[in-house]
């Protein structure tokens, strides 16, 4: 799915539409007061789904910095780690639908649906994408001193003597964007690696390193540090095209997969029944933040990409990913309860 155009507009009627058909059943309008003639009026809290100091975490920071800036009023970011990010939603999708309480995620909420039978909330009906900030591709990589140079080396790596055990590649946890990413590839190929999951994915690439898993499929941000002192090889990205970041490591599309792509993304949601004039201003502000080539610059270095979606845009990919992220984790027998 290629990423969707960096591309603005002003409230249009899909817009009002998405916003107003979002309204969780029984839920009240917002008053008048909460219109974005008066918007933002007191501080703005950014609740983010995993811990302090994570690449979600601190991307959220540059956002408040930014907004607190643009908008005069003060932007508190909030972790409320937990459950794969459900606790955060589920108190964001509780919340006054004001503009007052927003939530940054990544592509990890379109993945929980199909893992957790019992979320708290409805993703579907209870939150609404504002806009997609962010994607970070997920590299697949191995120790610099192992043999393979391909990915389709690795692929076909049974071990060294016949019959022996297939690799096992580490990823970031189950159920994280790079567990998918991993399982997608293995689907396709037919390859019978060994999955083998951590608590992040530094604790990932520890195990790369230390010979204790032969692969790992972690975001590029998480290995950039890794790949540039050359502790690590970069076998392939699993972007729809080449990494900025990595421009010699070809997409898992270009080493005969077409169509693979896994792309995790960064974004802004807000509660269902918030007033389609506040939708539109927050997505105006952020839209700007992220073009500033200071923030391109700064997030590039941490691996990432920069972007700045419409609200409908990013509504459907989220939708997109719930639907299709739910028939892997249907395939995979995938559940966290």
């Amino acid at each position: 799915m290629p990423r969707p155009a960096a591309v603005l507009s002003g409230c249009a009627a899909a817009l009002c539409a998405i916003a107003l058909a979002g309204l969780a059943p029984g839920a009240a309008a917002a008053p008048a007061d909460a219109g974005a003639g008066a918007y933002p009026a007191r501080p703005i809290t950014l609740v983010v789904t995993f811990p302090p100091g994570g690449g979600t975490d601190t991307l959220a920071r540059r956002l408040a910095a930014g907004l607190e800036h643009d908008l005069g009023q003060a932007v508190v970011v909030e972790n409320r780690a937990g459950a794969s990010g459900n606790i955060g939603a589920q108190a964001v999708a509780r919340a006054r639908p004001d503009g007052y309480t927003l939530l940054v995620v990544n592509s990890s909420y379109a993945i929980n649906p199909g893992v957790y039978g019992k979320l708290g909330f409805s993703p579907q009906t209870d939150l609404l994408g504002v806009i997609n900030v962010a994607f970070v591709p997920s590299v697949l990589v191995t120790a610099a001193g192992t043999q393979w140079k391909t990915l389709r080396q690795a692929l076909d790596a049974r071990g060294a003597e016949a019959g022996a055990a297939a690799p096992a590649y580490a990823s970031c946890g189950n159920g994280t964007p790079q567990h998918l990413a991993g399982e997608m590839l293995l689907r396709r190929t037919g390859a019978a690696w060994l999955h083998v999951p951590y608590r992040g994915c530094g604790p990932a690439l520890a195990g790369v390193l230390g010979g204790d898993v032969a692969l790992g499929m972690v975001t590029a941000s998480s290995a950039l540090p890794l790949l540039q002192a050359g502790a690590l090889r970069a076998l392939a990205v699993t972007s729809p095209q080449r990494s900025p970041l990595l421009p010699g490591v070809p997409t898992v599309a270009e080493q005969g997969l077409a169509g693979y792509e896994l792309d995790q993304w960064h974004g802004l949601l807000a509660p269902a029944g918030t007033p389609p004039a506040i939708i539109e201003r927050l997505n105006g502000a952020v839209a700007a933040i992220m073009r500033r080539p200071e923030m391109a610059r700064d997030l590039r270095a941490m691996g990432y990409d920069t972007a700045a979606s419409t609200a409908p845009a990013f509504q459907a990919m989220i939708a997109r990913d719930m639907a299709r992220f739910g028939r892997l984790t249907r395939e995979m027998g995938l559940r966290a309860d």
